[in-house]
């Protein structure tokens, strides 16, 4: 207990750590009004790909014919992270000069001519945009332009994107963002945000009032008509058959904000997001659930364990020793090696990299490495932690395959290598054909492709077998009591020790400990909201794993005392089932808190529903069965075997 009370007090402070200063490694750019070598003049604004919460299809800037910026203007460069979660960040037509207020200005004008073929598929487009309220993310000086509005329940919410437009139906109902306004009320219409108010806020500094830092930036989304921005609102009917002009504006004002300091300048958009109270909530209740977990093992090692063991010792006489019942009778057959020891061995194995890899990801976060700010940083640290610690899966599942008497030694390391990710691989690869069909920015390039397999073949894959070299090097792992030659007989089991009912119940505990985090985390996911919370997250994990550990010891413990010897499986299962719980949750919240359209959308989500399971079910199958292995090999050692 005194062990989890110090990890909770650092991951207390790793909470507060991370939430008191910003990103190491970013500098803060100067602006000023005179460009110079300290400070620049000019504001650049990027675009992001576009993103709508009904469907799971991203689309690049440029496919919704919008004003196109000009010839010459480069794209910043895109690590592994952004491109693989299909980030697309490209430069814009607007611009901005510090201090440098504009009023309507006029980026371009785009005409839809009636009967043309080319004009009405990109009219169609932007109409099916707006129907399925798509949504800008421009970013300026690496922050989100936000839009912040009043809610329902009369709070200000800021959103790091805002819509393109939106639609109102046949009978009069506004959707999405055609609600902030009951000038949007022509039926059956799209209304286009085609003019756009920018407001950008700086901190002056009080040592040279002429240069600044951006710390806010805000966009108001605005349908206009009329030359001067302030006529009625810009609609286009659904069947129109009329040629269509779309003037393309935008207005500019900056505004000096000294209460806001550069490093917390994010606060007000993930202050839109969290919700605190909920995750202390979530934190507690699981807290709850340990420290019932803990009384039980508790219970079970001081009084249980410790009268077993003290009577198992005290037997003297041979007829004592025959009268031998619970978890010591079965101590010629309890490290007998399990059926399919290889996929055994490589499930564990392949587990202890993706555990390994979590928790460092994890560290790196709580400290700030991997902050939103820092985009596609937590991508690019996952993937290539992953590959790096091929080595760490060699290296277990071939001792662990040793240990278990197997022989097949070869097979046993390709299929470490490649059972898993080869898998997790063809259900990517599957998803990137229908983006690629669906013309979707998510779809990784072919090019990326190639480079994650020459990681994977190149780095993993001989890392994994230099691990399985050193694992086999080394003895097996040594069991306390020997193996009898012939096994024993296990008696008729009672409904409870069962293997299914066990494993069924062995996941709910766990699942218990994070399903309210897990809504925040799908939700940031699919609904393309920023996540920063990793403090928690990480505490929430670190219960996960102690709560996945003091199960599956009681259950196997339950089951040697009903002279069961069957534990390998049965503790990597007991675990594991947590995943299919993840899996059923994610079920629900596809159906109850998303309103996705089209069979594309609903494959997408459930692919990747799929991979996060497998990833699930290796986290909490491994930590499962590495406690058991250990409350076995302990419990085992102290007492006098003949």
């Amino acid at each position: 207990m005194a062990v989890n009370l110090r990890t909770c007090v650092f991951v207390v402070f790793c909470i507060s750590l991370s939430t008191g200063f910003y990103l190491p490694g970013l500098a803060p750019v100067t602006y000023c009004e005179d460009e110079n070598e300290t400070c620049e003049a000019n504001i650049p604004i990027y675009v992001n790909r576009l993103v709508s919460s009904e469907t799971l299809l991203p689309y690049e800037y440029h496919e919704f014919d919008f004003c196109q910026p000009e010839a010459g203007l480069t794209s910043p460069s895109e690590n592994l992270g952004q491109v693989l979660f299909g980030e697309r960040i490209r430069p814009s037509p607007y611009k901005l000069k510090f201090r440098e207020e504009v009023t309507c200005k006029k980026v371009c004008e785009k005409v839809y001519k009636h009967g043309v073929e080319d004009d009405t598929t990109k009219l169609e487009f932007l109409k099916h945009g707006m129907f399925f309220s798509y949504e800008n993310r421009w970013i300026v000086d690496n922050m989100p332009m936000a839009w912040c509005y009043e809610t329902t329940q009369s709070e200000r919410f800021c959103n790091p994107g805002f819509p393109i437009g939106c639609y109102v139906g046949p009978n009069g109902e506004q959707h999405d963002a055609c609600q902030i306004d009951t000038l949007f009320n022509e039926k059956d219409s799209y209304y286009l945000f085609n003019h756009i108010k920018i407001k950008i806020y700086y901190h002056q500094d009080p040592a040279n009032p002429t240069e600044a830092r951006l710390v806010k930036a805000l966009v108001t989304p605005e349908s206009r008509k009329g030359p001067d921005c302030n006529g009625s609102p810009f609609f286009i009917k659904a069947n129109s058959d009329e040629d269509i002009t779309i003037p393309y504006t935008y207005s500019v004002s900056f505004e000096v904000h000294n209460d806001i300091m550069w490093a917390s300048r994010w606060d007000y958009i993930l202050d839109s997001v969290a919700q605190t109270n909920i995750q202390w909530f979530s934190i507690m209740n699981s807290l709850v659930i340990v420290l019932f977990l803990s009384g039980m093992v508790a219970m079970i090692t001081v009084r249980s364990l410790h009268r077993d063991i003290a009577r198992y010792n005290q037997m003297e006489s041979a007829e004592e020793a025959q009268e031998e019942f619970g978890w010591k009778l079965v101590h010629g057959d309890v490290f007998r090696p399990p059926a399919y020891p290889m996929l055994l061995s490589l499930l564990v194995g392949v587990g202890v990299q993706v555990v390994t890899m979590a928790f460092v990801t994890l560290l790196f976060a709580c400290f700030g490495f991997l902050s939103p700010a820092n985009r596609g940083a937590l991508g690019t640290t996952s993937v290539l932690l992953f590959v790096c610690l091929g080595m760490v899966a060699g290296y277990t599942s071939a001792r662990l395959y040793k240990t278990l008497g197997g022989e097949k030694w070869k097979t046993n390391v390709m299929m470490t290598a490649f059972f898993i990710s080869s898998a997790i691989f063809a259900i990517f690869f599957f998803m990137n054909l229908i983006l690629w069909v669906k013309k979707s920015s998510a779809a990784i390039p072919f090019s990326t492709l190639i480079a994650v397999l020459a990681l994977w073949f190149g780095i993993s894959v001989p890392l994994t077998f230099i691990g399985a070299y050193f694992g086999y090097k080394k003895k097996p792992l040594e069991h306390p009591v020997r193996t009898n030659q012939i096994p024993r007989q296990i008696p008729d089991q009672a409904i409870y020790t069962k293997p299914f009912p066990c494993v069924l119940m062995g996941g709910i505990l766990p699942f218990g400990c994070i399903f309210i985090q897990l809504f925040f985390i799908l939700t940031s996911i699919w609904s393309h909201q920023l996540y920063y919370m990793f403090g928690f997250l990480f505490l929430v994990t670190l219960i996960l794993v102690i709560t996945c550990s003091e199960t599956t010891i009681l259950l196997c413990y339950f089951h040697l005392a009903a002279e069961d010897y069957r534990w390998w499986w049965r503790s990597y299962l007991t675990s594991g089932f947590t995943a299919v719980y993840f899996f059923i949750y994610s079920v629900h919240f596809y159906f109850t808190k998303l309103s996705m359209e089209g069979m594309a959308s609903a494959i997408l989500y459930f692919g990747y529903t799929t991979i996060m399971f497998v990833f699930v079910f290796i986290f909490t199958g491994t930590v499962g069965f590495i406690s058991c292995l250990a409350f076995v090999t302990k419990i085992y050692s102290v007492v006098k075997v003949d």
